[in-house]
């Protein structure tokens, strides 16, 4: 299952700088079902120690995380859905993508520019939702007018693809020892705060040039370096688990001696859902699913001393997946 999230906002925010630290992530993309060599995608493993724990149980192999795809679009300004700046280009690649990571700047520094020539969170946010809800407006109008007079819109199709539709979790990017807003007490970040909560929107916080600074440091100076600038939180990691949330997705395992995997499935899918990950005829030939959890399955010891205890069950093609069961499926 491919899924990928666009990396939106205005010029100077952090984004490339973001995806740059989100890079360092990147997986073998043969192992997953995506097919690209564009620079500005990356397929991101994401970050679970269950498959780690998993993996030494079983004595694997190898390992194989579940992933996702990044993409950095370019900077959108005020009028993009008018065609400035760049903007049919980040309308188009936004169109291609299912979920939205909004970088939002909240820190002062007077040698980044700002587009609009001061920081201003709320204002950048609504900049951005007015174009994309203005694109959506241009494409319906384009839409009227190719369409013959009398000719309705199918309702399953007509809010297919909205661009300000799309979910989106919002980033917002800090600087370490820099002019913070939550921390300048002008009115800002309280607005700011304000909006989310007004809006239900989802929000973390991360430094993106300190994210892109740790990717070249190995580990044991990480958290050192972590300490000495105050960030303690991978915000890297932080990001992309939100963002495997965001896409409404969830991970089973399949364990043993050759490799330890992480499938990637919509939360909710049944067992016969949920075997196509792996192949598409366990959805028609599917017979039965033995199922556990995976903590449970490391707390015995064993598969043998599982099944003793009654911890595998057998399941049918109504059983719906929980998010770390570790699954072997049986089929025809």
């Amino acid at each position: 299952m491919g899924l990928s999230i666009g990396i939106v906002g205005l010029p100077n925010v952090g984004k490339s700088t973001l995806f740059n630290a989100l890079t360092k992530k990147s997986v073998l993309a043969a192992n997953y079902p995506f097919a690209t060599i564009d620079p500005s995608v990356g397929v991101v493993a994401v970050p679970d120690e269950r498959v780690d724990k998993l993996a030494g149980f079983s004595n694997s192999a190898k390992k194989i995380p579940a992933a996702i795809e990044f993409v950095d679009i370019a900077g959108l300004v005020r009028g993009a859905s008018e065609g400035e700046g760049l903007g049919n280009q980040f309308l188009s690649h936004i169109h291609e993508v299912d979920a939205i990571v909004h970088v939002v700047r909240v820190f002062d520094n007077t040698n980044i520019i700002h587009v609009e020539a001061e920081v201003n969170p709320v204002r950048d946010i609504e900049l951005v939702n007015t174009e994309l809800a203005l694109a959506d407006l241009d494409t319906e109008e384009k839409q009227k007018s190719r369409r013959p007079k009398g000719v309705g819109i199918p309702i399953e199709t007509s809010g297919k693809n909205k661009l300000s539709d799309k979910p989106v979790l919002y980033v917002l990017n800090k600087e370490a020892g820099g002019h913070n807003l939550d921390e300048m007490r002008d009115g800002r970040w309280e607005r700011l705060m304000d909006w989310f909560a007004e809006h239900h929107a989802q929000y973390i916080i991360v430094d993106a040039n300190i994210e892109s600074e740790l990717r070249e440091l190995h580990t044991d100076d990480k958290q050192q370096f972590r300490q000495e600038y105050g960030v303690l939180d991978d915000g890297v990691n932080g990001l992309i688990t939100a963002g495997y949330t965001l896409l409404g997705l969830m991970s089973f395992f399949t364990t043993g001696a050759d490799e330890t995997r992480a499938w990637t499935i919509k939360q909710g899918s049944t067992a016969p859902e949920a075997g196509v990950a792996i192949h598409t005829d366990f959805f028609t030939k599917f017979i039965r699913a033995e199922v556990i959890a995976w903590n449970k399955l490391l707390e015995a010891g064993s598969y043998a001393k599982a099944r003793e205890q009654g911890l595998v069950r057998t399941e049918g093609k109504e059983y719906i997946v929980k998010d770390g069961d570790v699954i072997e499926f049986l089929h025809g």
